[in-house]
């Protein structure tokens, strides 16, 4: 088990360590040759822009509907909390194809920013929202009782308890702002992504791509440094039991109540009711022979296939792992966690060219087949297995297992028919989140698949790269309606979680 656990942990550093071994095998001269040029310098301040804009904005987003949700009487509520989750079904590029489709002199940082935002602002809403739900309203109570407005309470006392929530939900965003191709590809926005697949394409896997890649790797671990500064070492756990009532909702002014529906009506309209109404307007103009096409109904198993293998693999690759950091609390085992979550905060698009350059070099045979391809799923979204199976793991009683072991059971057995039944539904929700990302995951499956391999997210690719928008609709449908399950999965958990 602990073999098994530590190989699958380094294996999990293959991204970082490709980037490493081709930067001291390139040199420092070819180095200074290749990043230091104005080409370099734009996609830096592309990407800083759009990061600077677009995360502060997602905030701003997130925490007004979760407030407005959760501690106002606003009407309707609980429906707009529902629908401000449902972007979440639609994959950034498919949004950006809907709105690129209907308005086409969408381009540049300021569509970019847009687009961003309406696609990533629910991963802030949902934390923000989660904790606001179980904040103890005692201190919010004090500073009521003291005559402070609404406004100030939320400010100086509500908002310093977001800033665990604030930050994760802004490291998802620009993490994904860095990772993210399509979006911006079809605005015509260039980033350190659009600009490495280019690159790939053009040079096959040349020392210009693999120093974008580097670079942009960087910038990952730099925002993954600067959320671990922001979010400080301040204590936010109350003392005590604390207290366990219903959290107080401030009534809303009519002219406050309006200004809040208008921002729910303008938001959903432009996240979710734009992408829909173009998306069924395509359909419709294509017809019934649209959804015809043998094309499609292929794609639509090969995703299949390719989802559900790879959330099998992930599942089966992360048990060893989860069942020793819960049962073994060490140090070591939380540094072998510790390498698959700064992998899986790397670009897809770093982890396929790291597959390929290894493959072509000391793995030939299986470069360009499914064993690469399931290889790049598992390292890119192995934290999303181990997440849902640790806490599985963390509520099977270890007594359980031992009473098995002493019954005769080899410990492999014992954890498989006692521990993993119970953790069984952990386990089918991180296996669940991989299908989903293995579903929508595009530049990994366009760099690494074999020939003849085409998925809902590349053949809705291929055909939007034609200009084709009619026959590309019904594969954005089919991704939209396979992710949905999910993201109301993900809703009810959340409200669940929170005892509503």
């Amino acid at each position: 088990m602990v073999a098994l656990a530590v190989l699958f942990s380094l294996m999990a550093l293959l991204p970082l360590g490709f980037i490493i071994a081709i930067g001291i095998e390139t040199g420092w001269e070819t180095i200074k040759a290749l990043v230091f040029r104005p080409r370099v310098a734009e996609l830096l301040s592309n990407t800083l822009w759009l990061t600077a804009l677009a995360v502060p904005l997602c905030i701003v987003t997130g925490v007004a509907i979760a407030w407005l949700t959760e501690r106002t009487q606003l009407a309707g509520r609980g429906i707009w909390s529902a629908l401000a989750v449902a972007p979440l079904a639609i994959p950034a590029f498919v949004q950006s194809y809907a709105w690129v489709s209907a308005v086409p002199s969408m381009h540049g940082l300021s569509a970019g920013v847009f687009l961003s935002v309406l696609a990533y602002y629910p991963f802030i809403y949902m934390p923000v929202a989660a904790v606001l739900r179980r904040l103890d309203p005692t201190l919010e109570d004090v500073a009521a009782s003291l005559g402070t407005p609404p406004w100030r309470v939320f400010f100086r006392v509500v908002l310093p308890q977001l800033k665990l929530a604030i930050c994760g939900g802004a490291l998802l965003v620009a993490l994904h702002l860095l990772a993210e191709y399509g979006l911006y590809v079809m605005i015509r926005f260039d980033t350190f992504t659009t600009a490495i697949y280019d690159q790939f394409q053009s040079t096959f896997s040349g020392p210009a791509a693999n120093m974008l890649a580097g670079v942009l790797a960087l910038c990952c671990l730099a925002i993954l440094m600067l959320e671990g500064v922001t979010r400080g070492k301040a204590r936010y756990a109350r003392i005590g039991a604390g207290a366990a009532r219903e959290q107080k909702r401030w009534p809303l002014k009519p002219a406050a109540a309006a200004l809040g529906q208008l921002f729910f009506i303008v938001l959903i309209v432009l996240a979710l009711g734009v992408p829909l109404v173009v998306l069924c307007r395509w359909i419709w103009l294509g017809g019934v022979q649209n959804w015809m096409s043998a094309d499609l109904w292929h794609s639509l198993r090969q995703t299949l296939m390719l989802g559900v293998g790879g959330a099998l693999l992930t599942t089966a690759c992360v048990i060893p792992i989860a069942w020793l950091g819960i049962r073994y609390p060490h140090r070591i085992f939380r540094m072998l966690e510790g390498c698959i979550y700064i992998t899986s905060s790397l670009p897809g698009i770093v982890t396929a060219l790291a597959l390929v350059t290894v493959t072509i070099h000391y793995a030939r045979p299986i470069y360009q087949t499914e064993i690469t391809l399931f290889l790049a799923y598992l390292l890119m979204f192995m934290p999303r297995a181990l997440i849902n199976l640790r806490a599985g793991i963390a509520q099977a009683p270890v007594e359980l297992e031992n009473v098995a072991r002493s019954l005769g059971s080899t410990p492999a057995k014992a954890l498989w028919s006692v521990t993993m039944r119970l953790a069984a539904p952990g386990a089918a929700a991180g296996a669940a989140l991989v299908f989903l990302g293995v579903s929508n995951e595009l530049t990994a499956t366009l760099l690494l698949s074999p020939l003849g391999t085409r998925t809902l997210s590349t053949g809705f690719w291929a055909l939007t790269s034609e200009i084709d928008y009619v026959a590309a609709a019904p594969y954005a449908m089919l991704m939209i309606l396979i992710s949905l399950p999910l993201t109301a999965i993900l809703y009810m958990q959340s409200k669940k979680i929170a005892g509503l």
